[in-house]
């Protein structure tokens, strides 16, 4: 089961003691975990970059939850790797990956029924549960292939997605994706403001996969023996080579974040590879560190702690404090800023959370 210890071992991807562990990792998944709080506490009317697209193209909103899953990757090769190389059984790997990827799981369906439990209509996809997913098929393609495997499951995943999709193009509600959705899982269990069909759906997650194999890719990168200059351009030509062959492949198969296409995946994993190329330069390079890092540290040695707050936090006080918040807010400063501001008191409420957490050592392990 989850508990809270004093320890240096934090969340669901897989982490390394605080000695061992990069700076740069934590800075990169507290600035994904601190900009997830933000996209998803946003009010009416909000600027459009702090909303999804409402179908084909990119903001910075759908940027946040593939970061996310690509950082599950490497962390998970920077901690695994190390007891694979030990001589661990593997079996028992795959047990504790196997554990953690329920427990997640069963978070997710647990905040998705938060406050009141209705079974019947109860989501079953959601974000931690996509995570988990991924993190369990990473975990296996890991322990059980070499370079050359994980990257033809990688290819694997996406060249299926698109033998699947391209039969029945693209519309919202006519995809291939939609009618598995509305199939397997039925408008009673789907995201509650579509009904026909789910942003982390059946068959989309198998570029999600990917995305995570991507991950897991960089993370072979950092364990390799080169220098810090040559991991970070490697991270920053190859991430860029990723948004290229995305801006290509998008008159084929547009960018879409809602059904996870294999551009959208290619290009989040090369942005993530960049933004990551950066925190690392810096943090672990140039030791750029202080108060300005130490709030994404903070964030980034307890996300899952910290997305579970949030979660709770957006059910139980957007009903009592968003509509006070607007009522003496939008009319000076307009909807766009009231609902940042709103968003920016969710952010400022996990940091205290990550805050409390982080002075008295706890850190959510499973």
């Amino acid at each position: 089961m989850a508990t809270v210890a004093a320890s240096n071992t934090a969340t669901a991807a897989g982490s390394t003691t605080l000695s061992e562990r990069l700076v740069s990792l934590d800075v990169f998944r507290g600035l994904t975990m601190a900009s997830m709080v933000m996209v998803n506490n946003q009010g009416p009317g909000s600027y459009y970059q702090l909303e999804h697209a409402s179908w084909h193209g990119l903001t910075f909103t759908d940027l946040v939850f593939p970061f996310f899953v690509w950082i599950v990757g490497v962390a998970m090769t920077l901690s695994t790797a190390k007891r694979v190389e030990r001589g661990e059984n593997k079996t028992q790997l795959l047990l504790h990956v196997a554990k953690r990827a329920a427990v997640i799981f069963l978070i997710g369906l647990g905040l998705n029924g938060f406050p009141s439990y209705d079974l019947a209509h109860l989501r079953i996809p959601g974000v931690l549960q996509r995570i988990a997913i991924c993190y369990l098929i990473a975990g296996i393609i890991f322990l059980y292939s070499g370079l050359r495997g994980r990257v033809l499951w990688l290819v694997g995943c996406s060249a299926l997605y698109w033998v699947l999709m391209a039969p029945y193009g693209y519309d919202k509600l006519t995809n291939f994706s939609a009618q598995v959705d509305q199939m397997v899982l039925s408008t009673d269990h789907l995201y509650r403001h579509t009904k026909t069909w789910d942003p982390e759906g059946v068959v989309s997650t198998l570029p999600s996969i990917g995305t995570c194999l991507f991950g897991i890719l960089t993370g072979m990168l950092l364990r390799r023996k080169l220098d810090l200059a040559e991991k970070t351009t490697w991270m920053f030509l190859g991430g860029n080579a990723l948004v290229w062959l995305a801006v290509i492949l998008d008159n084929l198969q547009p960018i879409n974040k809602q059904i996870w296409t294999v551009p959208y995946m290619l290009v989040t994993a090369g942005l993530a590879n960049i933004v990551f190329a950066a925190c690392y330069w810096l943090a672990d390079g140039q030791n750029y560190r202080g108060w300005y890092t130490k709030f994404f540290v903070i964030f980034g040695m307890n996300a899952i702690a910290v997305y579970i707050f949030h979660g709770l936090m957006g059910r139980l006080l957007d009903p009592m404090v968003q509509p006070v918040v607007y009522a003496a807010l939008e009319s000076p400063l307009g909807a766009a800023n009231t609902s940042l501001i709103y968003s920016l008191i969710h952010v400022t409420l996990s940091f205290a959370f990550a805050w409390v957490l982080y002075r008295k050592q706890w850190f959510l392990k499973f």
